[in-house]
This record gives C-alpha cells, sequence and structure tokens, in this order.
C-alpha cells in the first residue's frame, strides 16, 4: 500500500509540475503579444501625429498662397 501512494504522489507532484510550467509558457507567449501590441500601438499613434501635422502644413501653405494673391 505503501508504494502505491508513493507514486501516486510522485505522479501528482509531477503533473502538478507540468501545470505550473505550461501556466509559465502561456504566460510567456501572451507577454510577448502584448509587447508586440504595445509597439504596434506606438508606431500608429507617431504615423498618426505625423499625418495631422502635415495636414496642417499644408493647409497653412494654402493660406500664405491665398494671402500673397489677395494682398
Amino acid at each position: 500500500m505503501g508504494a502505491v501512494s508513493n507514486r501516486l504522489t510522485h505522479t501528482v507532484n509531477n503533473l502538478t509540475n507540468i501545470s505550473s510550467n505550461l501556466s509559465a509558457a502561456k504566460g510567456g507567449i501572451e507577454d510577448a503579444d502584448f509587447a508586440l501590441e504595445t509597439t504596434n500601438l506606438a508606431k500608429n499613434q507617431i504615423l498618426q501625429q505625423a499625418s495631422t501635422a502635415m495636414l496642417a502644413q499644408a493647409n497653412a501653405s494654402k493660406q500664405n498662397v491665398l494671402s500673397l494673391l489677395q494682398g
């Protein structure tokens, strides 16, 4: 009976270890995806700000040309 109990204890310990390793691996994958998405968000925000600045410059240039033609 003691041998069976020892085997079961060993099996439970192994399964607990496997479960912990799988949880750690899953966490690593999720963290990597989070880092990638955060990087993509920052990149897209920079592109949006640059586009807005370019549009503002284009509008200012039109106003300058109009002022020169009127004055």
